[in-house]
């Protein structure tokens, strides 16, 4: 089960679920849903922060190049 300190590993399961997306332009406000709706995450959506929702985002762009 995936935690929201699991950044890379959501990360790869993002750039893996949604490769159209270019992840250098995805609003929080989706990326967070989407964490969310992740097979495999199982953790409390409030414990989220800009910080959380920035490293995901940092990886995602890592894994998309």
């Amino acid at each position: 089960m995936m935690k929201w300190i699991d950044v890379q590993d959501i990360a790869i399961e993002l750039y893996e679920a949604h490769p159209e997306v270019d992840p250098q332009y995805i609003r929080f406000t989706d990326l967070h849903r989407w964490v969310c709706e992740l097979d495999g995450f199982d953790d409390d959506p409030n414990h989220s922060n800009e910080k959380i929702l920035e490293a995901i985002q940092a990886a995602w762009m890592e894994e998309a190049r």
